[in-house]
């Protein structure tokens, strides 16, 4: 793997401060994962984001943003007259809240050009993408969108997929189940949390998730549990690992994101699962302790 390429959404990311006041910044679960993979893996991997924005002022800062990370750019199609999404965060206690506003944001229309998706996607690459990158699409181009990762997993390439389901994304739960199943049978390994998956797939246990996804093709499964023990299993062997030490919050906006990336970052430099797993339960114990999904230089905070 000479490139790491995670699609997706950036947005515009408001976040609750004091006295009514909002501070700036992008953000997205993909985009998230992207800079925590990028923070710890070698300088000789690239990490590229992939997505859609406009040709507006703050698509321009968007993607000088994702630069400034040492994220790749160049794989980001423009697109005259549009503009990014925008959400806001509201916190209680540690737990946040999203209020979005994305319905004509760009990136619904990163998947319209079968042939740039193929190009691109197509050779010595990992790929990243979430229930959200798929969510977010146009009905009619999710099907050519997850071909052409079925495409790269028959041709030997690593497909990573997180479920990460928002069911305010979907027309129903009906629909949310049918296209997370679609991309969990193009992933070689998924990242789902839970209890989301056992509320939408009627299941009682990490156990059932993990097999789900074993069963649609996934050759490694990561079944996350925030706080608790993850399950890690390629079929062959399974075990729980979790936290080394409770850690009290300050923002979870973020957590399963860094978990994604690390795990990510630490299984493409060799590390076995359970020490991927020890890895990004540390990475995102220091992320929720500070406020904000992006996290200044993680790499001096994780010894």
């Amino acid at each position: 793997m000479t490139k790491l390429i995670s699609i997706g959404e950036c947005m515009i990311e408001m976040s609750a401060l004091e006295d009514g006041l909002y501070k700036k910044g992008y953000a997205g679960d993909s985009l998230n994962m992207a800079f925590y993979a990028r923070a710890f893996l070698p300088e000789t991997a690239s990490v590229d984001y992939f997505t859609a924005l406009g040709d507006d002022a703050e698509s321009q800062a968007l993607a000088a943003s994702i630069k400034a990370h040492g994220i790749g750019t160049d794989l980001i199609r423009i697109l005259p007259g549009k503009a990014p999404g925008l959400y806001m965060i509201s916190l209680e206690d540690g737990e946040r809240t999203f209020s979005y506003w994305r319905s004509t944001s760009a990136a619904k229309e990163m998947a319209q050009d079968l042939s740039y998706l193929t190009q691109t996607f197509l050779g010595d690459n990992a790929l990243f993408f979430s229930g959200i990158s798929l969510a977010i699409l146009q009905p009619e181009t999710r099907e050519q969108f997850l071909d052409v990762l079925s495409k790269a997993k028959a041709a030997g390439q690593q497909v990573i997929f997180d479920s990460n389901l928002r069911p305010s994304l979907w027309q129903s739960r009906d629909e949310m189940a049918e296209w997370t199943a679609k991309a969990s049978a193009v992933s070689t390994m998924a990242l789902p949390t839970v209890p989301d998956e056992y509320v939408l797939f009627d299941e009682k246990s990490s156990e059932h998730v993990a097999e789900r996804y074993l069963t649609a093709g996934c050759r490694e499964v990561v079944v996350k549990a925030g706080p608790e023990a993850a399950l890690l299993t390629d079929g062959s062997q399974r075990e729980w690992v979790g936290p080394a030490a409770a850690v009290q919050p300050v923002d979870t906006t973020g957590a399963g994101d860094s978990f994604n990336g690390s795990y990510i970052a630490a299984r493409l430099n060799g590390r076995s699962m359970v020490e991927a797993a020890q890895f990004a339960h540390k990475v995102a114990g220091h992320v929720i302790q500070h406020r904000g999904a992006l996290v200044p230089n993680i790499q001096s905070l994780v010894r």
